[in-house]
């Protein structure tokens, strides 16, 4: 006797007409025509049943604060941060709390149950880490929020920064993070990953950093934090996020550093959404892009993972918590077309995050927590290309979100039967 069977599914790795059988909040059989009975069945009907959605990067303090004091005229990543200072000093912890709940609310009925936020210790009362860790314990049931102590405004430039960070940590925030290309000078950027990075050493904890969010191309502190991720053999537990330095980089400088941060095991968090929108800004044509190699760090074994970053805040103004519309920006911006390119997309926002977070029991094996998705979509590609309902979410074997499925219908112009088409020269 089975708690959940979801018959007649296709998984992301193309096994069709399987059956999962879920007992005690784990997936407990996986197979053809699994026998026996359960107290709820769901008919997936051939389509795709997916491992939760997994954001790597997201800000979940700022989340929902579109317009507050004022609306990012420039569009850049210097003003949003400007916009975020100015906040600061109004929030509240119930608007915090209240802000990331109602956010929570649409990430599970997108699927996505897993996401690691940062959030920013600059302010001296370590407000929003009060709040957010108050959020991951609202949320425990229904998602793992991972947090990041996240300096801000730069961990030597803003005064007691490395104090304020180190007390989030012995609050219980997860990460240690960092934004070395915001520090004053490159020396102070590259000095501020080796405390970062010694900090998490010592405590055994994950590293995720804002690395070379700019168009500068001199701006390598990523080279920096695979070295020092080397050095104090942190291989595994470190990411740098954005890179978008990277694309304006030198081929033969790019050629030297993709195999360091292989050697390191540092994996690279890209933010299609928020990477084409901040960067090449002041750019006039060609436009860059903005977003990092994506495609030439995956070809060198290196871990890629796609985030949100931002939805309706200070540096983004539009997002809904759906993370295949970031997979379907992510493939277009990094013209990943080839089939076997659109299923790393996927992987980008399932899989991937999920081992970049540590996360126990993900995937779809038998042993496995019993959270998945059910998408009306028939693979990976298809999902990624109608941005698919979730037609059901589960959690620990519970379903804790449905949506109708979407029917789509198109009517044609019907033409007379005695009308014969014809091709003339």
């Amino acid at each position: 006797m089975f708690d959940l069977i979801v018959r007649h599914c296709t998984l992301p790795d193309g096994r069709s007409h399987q059956d999962i059988g879920v007992s005690n909040g784990r997936i407990t059989a996986l197979h053809p025509a699994i026998a026996g009975k359960a107290a709820q069945e769901i008919d997936a009907a051939g389509h795709l049943v997916s491992p939760p959605f997994v954001d790597a990067h997201f800000h979940m303090d700022s989340t929902l604060s579109y317009g507050q004091p004022r609306v990012n005229q420039s569009g850049t990543l210097l003003e949003g941060i400007a916009l975020w200072g100015e906040l600061k000093p109004h929030l509240t912890q119930d608007a915090i709390v209240e802000r990331a709940l109602r956010y929570g609310d649409w990430a599970v009925a997108k699927g996505l149950l897993a996401i690691r936020s940062h959030v920013d210790v600059c302010d001296p009362r370590l407000l929003a880490v009060e709040a957010l860790l108050h959020v991951k314990q609202q949320l425990k049931p229904y998602l793992d929020l991972q947090l990041v102590a996240f300096p801000q405004d730069g961990l030597l430039r803003s005064p007691g920064a490395l104090a304020q960070l180190t007390r989030a940590l012995d609050m219980g925030v997860d990460v240690v993070g960092g934004i070395p290309h915001f520090e004053r000078t490159m020396a102070d950027g590259a000095e501020s990953v080796r405390i970062l990075c010694e900090l998490a050493a010592e405590r055994g904890l994950r590293v995720d950093m804002h690395c070379d969010e700019t168009d500068d191309p001199l701006s390598r502190h990523i080279e920096t934090l695979a070295s020092h991720t080397h050095r104090l053999g942190l291989h595994g537990r470190v990411a740098g996020s954005h890179l978008t330095s990277m694309h304006s980089m030198d081929n033969y400088y790019v050629s030297k550093l993709l195999p360091l941060i292989k050697e390191s095991g540092v994996a690279a968090i890209a933010n299609p959404l928020i990477n084409i929108t901040l960067q090449g800004r002041h750019d006039t044509y060609p436009k860059r892009r903005g977003m990092t190699r994506v495609p030439e760090m995956l070809a060198a074994g290196i871990d890629v993972a796609f985030g949100h970053d931002c939805v309706m805040d200070p540096w983004y103004g539009l997002g809904s918590a759906d993370m295949l519309e970031v997979a379907h920006m992510g493939l277009h911006v990094a013209q990943m077309t080839s089939q076997a390119a659109m299923r790393q997309c996927f992987e980008a926002v399932t899989s991937t995050p999920a081992r970049i977070l540590g996360l126990e029991g993900y995937g779809l094996e038998v042993g496995c927590h019993a959270d998945f998705v059910l998408l009306q979509a028939h693979d990976p590609a298809e999902a990624i290309r109608l941005r698919a309902t979730r037609l059901a979410v589960v959690r620990r074997g519970q379903v804790i979100a449905h949506t109708p499925p979407t029917v789509a219908t198109l009517k044609l112009p019907q033409r007379p039967s005695s009308v014969a088409w014809s091709l003339s020269a």
